[in-house]
């Protein structure tokens, strides 16, 4: 079963090289943005001169911390956007296109299930494809940090102070990993459904996947003035509850007007208790499954395309 799965997952790799084509492209234009960006700092030497000097005779540990945080976030969302995108794309073309070019009956001649097939394609867009953008996040900020270092000590900067000293890597890092995993889990129930429309379509499957999230909504409004369907299906992804409340004035201290230590973290704010234990979750986990479970039948009966 492993072995297939490790097999399958290959496949899915070398079939569809956008899921590492895409976060490859993402960390070279984030990281041409963040050298423009640089450059056109450049100009104000004077006042680049007394800020490097500010940072580092004022600001402290905390500050600096929080600083290179925001950096982080700044340029891990773009990934994370492109991710969304790209396991919409991933799911609903997986099974759509094994039947459209028709490599589903060599593939049928292998001794692989269905159900392995589909859970190879669910295991892509759940856990590898998001690991794969994880690891684009990082070699993206190692770039970033190095040009950044690179800079700094052309302009007279102390870079093994005001970055390597400072930059909380393994923070930044273990909890962008639990974000984007925890994201796409969350996310589970549209990844099945996604499946399970290409596992059916016969053309468009992104219409025909999109089409009743559009519909029903509007039915229910009609029939019923209410909103239960549209609230549980477009505001779930504001609804992931992996994140403690955040208290903006912990972030300073109010004698020294300086930031605190315990706040700047992101494992701080993570609750992955309250994840897990999240009656959403399972109930999601639930309907990924069924959906799954779908997706496994159609792929066994439905024709090519």
């Amino acid at each position: 079963m492993i072995a297939n799965q490790l097999a399958l997952i290959r496949r899915e790799i070398w079939e569809h090289r956008s899921v590492y084509v895409t976060p490859i492209a993402i960390a070279v234009i984030v990281t041409l943005v963040s050298v423009a960006g640089m450059v056109t700092v450049s100009a104000f030497d004077r006042e680049l001169e007394l800020a490097i000097f500010g940072a580092s005779s004022i600001a402290g540990d905390a500050e600096r911390r929080a600083a290179l945080t925001v950096f982080f976030f700044g340029t891990s969302w773009v990934f994370l956007l492109a991710l969304a995108i790209l396991i919409s794309f991933y799911a609903l073309d997986s099974l759509y296109a094994e039947r459209k070019d028709k490599s589903i009956l060599f593939w049928r001649s292998l001794p692989v299930t269905d159900a392995e097939t589909v859970l190879s394609k669910l295991l892509m867009a759940i856990v590898v494809i998001p690991l794969l953008t994880v690891v684009a996040i990082v070699a993206t900020h190692l770039v970033n940090l190095l040009i950044s270092s690179v800079w700094l000590v052309l302009k007279g900067g102390d870079a093994g102070h005001l970055i390597w000293g400072s930059v909380p890597l393994f923070d930044n890092w273990t909890a962008a990993l639990i974000f984007t995993l925890a994201g796409a889990v969350w996310m589970s129930p549209f990844i099945g459904w996604f499946l399970l429309v290409s596992a059916y379509a016969k053309r468009s499957p992104m219409l025909l996947a999109i089409m009743p999230l559009a519909v029903i909504p509007l039915i229910e409004w009609i029939f019923f003035r209410s909103a239960v369907f549209a609230e549980l299906v477009f505001g779930r992804g504001g609804m992931l509850p992996l994140f403690r409340g955040l208290d903006l004035e912990r972030y300073f201290d109010e004698d020294r007007m300086r930031m605190d230590e315990g706040a700047v973290s992101l494992l701080a704010h993570l609750d992955i208790a309250g994840f897990l234990g999240s009656p959403s979750l399972w109930a999601g986990l639930l309907a990924c499954g069924l959906f799954t479970t779908g997706a496994v039948f159609l792929r066994r009966y439905r024709g090519e395309v």
